[in-house]
């Protein structure tokens, strides 16, 4: 007589008692699917990955989740006819259907809540654009000291400069050497709004209370009034809690980057501003349970490729009329509020993405 099937184990994330509960909290994305391969539960950190909702996702095929990576489906059958675990390296999925991701996943068979398989997803280039950013705002922190000291150094002698220029205007009675020490003027006055700015972005914070779409919708505003040919969309989650942050902050944070694109379009395109919440996320070495993401999309030519990793470099500049600051100070305002900003940039999309915690009453 046969002996029966042993029974698949019951991963140890899933007691009886805690349920599904406890993948809530996990930073790897967790995706339940039953026999059939329908989905049947996605964790936080998977919707985040897959940019979808639970509600979108649960009950469709997992095919309409991850693509059809070649060989997947044959792996699964196999895990379950044999009841062991799989581990598939570098599996490109198509995210949402449409942008690509590199992951590592492991399936392991389970009997829960009528799931015969959890699969956990692992991004292998997350660790890499960790890396990438801690050394990119290193060296962004050495040169905005760099860049203050000398701001502190230049502004003491440009009060001096103007003085004397305004001293021989007075001595002067010929027009045109007059005209002279207006250049000169005008010059310094010029260079020390440069100095105000650099050093202003290293201001203290003044937190309070901010609801974000409030300070989008000024952004909106001041936008459409300087550049009427750019059409402003708007994508919110109105759904968001209030954040703790420096409102004015984060104004000039999305101006500059608002501003930035509408200029590099010249006037004319469309930008996008859009809400969405995160769960789970890490930000500054800290775990968060919700966070915010904002995305300032563009339809304008790109970053071009050579400042590309540069951009938030001060007075790097993509534009011979601009000064390099714009992108630096609001880069630094959002370190001040423990966020992280990072842009994807191509020919026809530009993507600011600013990623901001939300932190609860305690």
């Amino acid at each position: 007589m046969s002996q029966a099937a042993p029974k698949p184990p019951v991963h140890p994330y899933l007691t009886p008692d805690a349920q599904v509960a406890g993948l809530d909290l996990l930073a790897s994305a967790v995706v339940l699917v039953d026999e059939a391969r329908i989905v049947r539960y996605i964790n936080p950190a998977a919707e985040n990955l897959f940019e979808v909702s639970a509600r979108q996702s649960t009950g469709r095929a997992l095919a309409a989740l991850l693509g059809d990576p070649p060989g997947l489906d044959a792996a699964l059958d196999n895990a379950l006819a044999n009841n062991w675990s799989y581990t598939g390296q570098n599996l490109v999925l198509a995210r949402n259907g449409r942008d690509t991701l590199h992951v590592d996943c492991t399936a392991t068979p389970v009997d829960v809540h009528g799931a015969r398989l959890l699969m956990e997803f692992r991004p292998i280039d997350a660790q890499l654009k960790v890396a990438r950013e801690e050394r990119l705002i290193e060296q962004q922190q050495a040169n905005r000291e760099l860049i203050r000291n000398l701001a502190h150094e230049i502004k003491n002698p440009l009060g001096g400069i103007r003085g004397s220029a305004q001293l021989l205007a007075r001595e002067l009675t010929d027009v045109q050497l007059k005209e002279y020490t207006e250049v000169i003027i005008a010059e310094v006055d010029r260079l020390q709004d440069l100095m105000h700015r650099l050093l202003n972005a290293h201001r203290a914070m003044q937190p309070g209370p901010v609801n974000i779409h409030d300070v989008l919708e000024r952004v909106l505003r001041l936008v459409r009034a300087e550049f009427p040919g750019v059409s402003m969309r708007r994508d919110y989650d109105t759904s968001l809690p209030e954040l703790t942050g420096d409102r004015e902050q984060l104004i000039q944070v999305v101006l500059n980057i608002a501003r930035n694109a509408a200029q590099a379009m010249h006037g004319e395109g469309e930008i996008q501003l859009r809400t969405r919440a995160l769960r789970q996320v890490t930000l500054a070495k800290k775990r968060h349970k919700l966070a915010l993401e904002l995305r300032v999309i563009d339809s304008g030519p790109g970053i071009p490729e050579a400042i590309r990793d540069r951009i938030f470099y001060p007075l790097v500049s993509g534009r011979d009329s601009g000064s390099g600051l714009g992108l630096s100070i609001a880069q630094s305002f959002v370190e001040q509020h423990q966020g992280m900003i990072d842009v994807e940039s191509a020919p026809g999309r530009t993507c600011f993405t600013i990623v901001l915690p939300i932190r609860s009453e305690e």
